[in-house]
């Protein structure tokens, strides 16, 4: 059976490393479309997300989270 696909939001730091955003609640946000996922990442991150169209660069993304279709290992 098909899995829905998902997406997480990732900001850079100064010194190029990307990381998960995460919550208050310390979980990682996870949406179920990538158009909340970007609404979400323009609203934590506004002027970040603002000075892509503008300066260039790449500070945000919003990525589609893959999953394991092989099921490895086997899950028991």
């Amino acid at each position: 059976m098909a899995r829905p696909t998902r997406f997480k939001i990732e900001v850079q730091d100064d010194t190029g490393i990307w990381t998960d955003v995460h919550g208050d609640d310390g979980k990682l946000l996870v949406f179920d479309a990538e158009s909340t996922a970007r609404a979400a990442l323009a609203e934590r991150y506004p002027i970040l997300v603002k000075m892509e169209q503008y300066a260039g660069g790449k500070r945000t993304r919003v990525i589609r989270i893959l999953e394991d279709e092989d099921d490895w290992p086997a899950k028991k």
